[in-house]
C-alpha cells in the first residue's frame, strides 16, 4: 500500500464551485471556466500515488497548483472534490479532532518562509509544535535537541534567528518539522528563498538526511534542476492539472508534450546524468578460469581489442590488450596474468557526466564502473557524448570497435 494516495483531488475558488466542476467533467479548459464563472481552478482532478520514503518532488510554474495541492493533502485547504489517502486513511473523512492527530503525529510542514518567533531562542522554536501539543517540557526539550542535531546545529540551541543565516534559519524550520518526527514532510517550496550555493548546501542536507530518516517526503519546487537533483520521482503541474509524472530520467529522455519538452530543453545534462545511464554492458574474462586463447575469442566475437579481467566475483583486477594475448598465444603461455594492465580508469555508477567527461576524452580504453569493488558496467567516449546530446543510445550492448573510437 503506498503511503499517500490521491484520487481526483480537485479545488475550485469561488461562490458556486459545483457548477466549474460540472465544466470540468464537460472538458471545459482552467480559462474557459474563469471567461464563464470567475471561478478558479486551482487544482484539477490530481490523481497520484507516494510510496513510503520517496522523495516526490511537485513542480510547475506560478500558477500551475503545486502549493494548492500540497495544503490540500493536510486539509489545509478542503478540497471540492476527490479523496486524500494516508496509510489508507481517508482524510476528507476524519473530524477535526482525528485530523488535529493525524497532522501533529503523521505529517510536518516546511515552508518557504521560516516563521520562526524572533523572541524565542532557537530550541524554543523548534520545541513550539510540541508545546502546543502539551508535551512536557524534558521530552521536548530532549526531542528538539536531537532535531538540530540532526541538522547539524547543535551548540545553536540559545541563539535568535537573526543571528543566523538565512541557510540556518531554515534548518531551524526544518528541525521544528522533524521533531514530531512525522511519516510524512511536506516542504512547500522550502529553499526557494535562499542563496544559489546555501540552496544547494540544503539540498545536500536533505538527501543526507533522508538517507537517515527515510522519511516521506512531497517536495514542492519551480525549479527544475533542484527536482532532478533531489527527486525519486517528479510530478510536473499546469493549470491545475498534471502533466507528467517519472524519474528524473524518465522526465528528461521521454517528455510527455512539448509544454514538459521547454522544461527541460535548457538542463545541464552533465549534471544530471550519471555514469549508470550510459554504462554499457562489460567485456570481461574470469583470470581463475579463462586464459589467452579465450580472451582472444571474446575479443573477436565482439569485434574488440581490449577486455576487461576480473576474479570470479567480479572485482576488477584490469584490462588485456589484443597484440599482448596474441605473444602468449605464440609462446603457448596459458595465463593472463603476467600482461594485466591494472593502472584502469574507474568511477562509480552514481558518478556524474560532468566528471567523466575530462576521463573519457583522454582515457585511451573504456571507463570501468565499479560498485563495491565489483565491475558493473563500462563506458566508452561515444555513450557520453550522445548523453550530453540527448541522443538515445542502447546502453545495454557490449562495445564496438567502432563506438571505441
Amino acid at each position: 500500500m503506498s503511503k499517500i494516495k490521491v484520487e481526483e483531488l480537485t479545488k475550485i475558488f469561488g461562490k458556486k464551485p459545483k457548477r466549474a466542476l460540472d465544466m470540468l467533467n464537460q472538458q471545459k479548459s482552467k480559462d474557459e471556466i474563469l471567461k464563464e464563472t470567475n471561478m478558479t481552478v486551482g487544482v484539477n482532478k490530481a490523481s497520484f500515488e507516494v510510496e513510503h520514503g520517496e522523495i516526490f518532488v511537485i513542480m510547475g510554474l506560478s500558477g500551475s497548483g503545486k502549493s494548492t495541492l500540497v495544503r490540500l493533502l493536510n486539509r489545509l485547504i478542503e478540497p471540492t472534490d476527490g479523496s486524500v489517502w494516508i496509510d489508507g486513511e481517508d482524510l476528507a473523512k476524519m473530524d477535526e479532532k482525528k485530523l488535529r492527530e493525524v497532522r501533529r503525529s503523521k505529517m510536518s510542514m516546511v515552508f518557504q518562509k521560516f516563521g520562526l518567533f524572533p523572541f524565542r531562542t532557537i530550541i524554543e522554536n523548534v520545541e513550539y509544535g510540541l508545546e502546543v501539543q502539551g508535551i512536557p517540557k524534558q521530552e521536548r526539550r530532549a526531542k528538539s535537541q536531537t532535531s538540530l542535531e540532526l541538522v547539524g546545529l547543535k551548540g545553536y540551541e540559545d541563539k535568535y534567528p537573526n543571528e543566523l543565516s538565512g541557510g540556518m534559519q531554515q534548518r531551524v524550520g526544518l528541525a521544528r518539522a522533524l521533531a514530531n518526527d512525522p511519516d510524512v514532510l511536506l516542504m512547500d517550496e522550502a529553499f526557494s528563498a535562499l542563496d544559489p550555493l546555501i540552496r544547494k548546501d540544503m539540498q545536500d542536507e536533505l538527501l543526507d538526511l533522508q538517507e537517515q530518516m527515510k522519511k516521506t517526503i512531497i517536495f514542492i519546487t519551480h525549479d527544475l534542476d533542484e527536482a532532478l537533483r533531489i527527486g525519486d520521482r517528479i510530478m510536473i503541474m499546469k493549470d491545475g492539472a498534471i502533466i507528467q509524472i517519472g524519474t528524473p530520467e524518465e522526465i528528461l529522455t521521454s517528455p510527455e508534450n512539448e509544454y514538459v519538452e521547454r522544461f527541460v530543453e535548457d538542463v545541464d545534462r552533465s549534471k544530471v546524468f550519471t555514469a549508470q545511464h550510459v554504462m554499457m554492458r562489460p567485456e570481461a574474462v574470469n583470470l581463475e578460469k579463462d586464459g589467452p586463447r579465450v580472451a582472444l575469442q571474446r575479443m573477436k566475437e565482439a569485434g574488440i581489442s581490449s577486455i576487461f579481467v576480473t576474479k570470479r566475483n567480479k572485482e576488477l583486477l584490469g584490462i588485456v590488450h589484443a597484440d599482448e594475448v596474441s605473444k602468449l598465444v605464440k609462446e603457448n603461455i596459458n595465463s593472463l596474468e603476467g600482461i594485466v594492465q591494472k593502472n584502469v580508469p574507474q568511477v562509480t555508477s552514481e558518478t556524474p557526466l560532468n566528471d567523466l567527461m575530462e576521463i573519457a576524452s583522454t582515457s585511451p580504453v573504456p571507463i570501468a564502473v565499479v560498485d563495491d569493488n565489483k565491475l558493473k558496467g563500462i563506458i566508452v567516449r561515444g555513450a557520453v557524448l550522445a548523453a550530453l546530446s540527448g541522443s538515445e543510445v542502447n546502453f545495454n550492448g557490449s562495445i564496438t570497435e567502432a563506438s571505441i573510437s
